[in-house]
């Protein structure tokens, strides 16, 4: 039995094993990464021994302590909040909302935050925590 061997390069190349890979490489990103969309607008959050994993959603409401009002990155005036809501409601098809409040916000601004969220026909509320230790 002779075998034929040639010195030339090979020109065909087998990505079946290179797929294997980049496919076991992106299974292992998506389990490992977590799927909580955060905001740019950094608050100190309340406390929370009992803290939950809350829905992930694109609708968050972030209440800074100088009396911003963010949805999502983009601030807002509290009048103006409803109507983007809404607008925010239409586009994610979403009606989850989680509101992230900073601790010294008075909860007068976070019930405003709620009428404005019902006034959009958004039932669902959460209030985001941190885990106290």
């Amino acid at each position: 039995m002779k075998f034929q061997t040639s010195k030339q390069p090979l020109s065909i190349f087998a990505y079946s094993s290179l797929t294997d890979i980049v496919m076991l490489l992106v299974v292992f990103f998506l389990l490992t990464s977590q799927f909580v969309i955060q905001t740019g607008v950094k608050v100190k959050l309340p406390g929370s021994k009992l803290n939950e994993r809350s829905e992930p959603t694109m609708m968050i409401v972030t209440l800074t302590e100088a009396g911003g009002v963010y949805l999502g990155a983009d601030e807002v005036g509290i009048d103006q909040l409803a109507f983007k809501l809404g607008e925010a409601k239409v586009e994610t098809q979403s009606d989850n909302l989680i509101i992230r409040s900073d601790k010294s916000v008075s909860i007068e601004m976070i019930i405003k935050v709620i009428d404005a969220a019902k006034a959009s026909a958004i039932d669902k509320f959460t209030i985001e925590t941190e885990k106290e230790l």
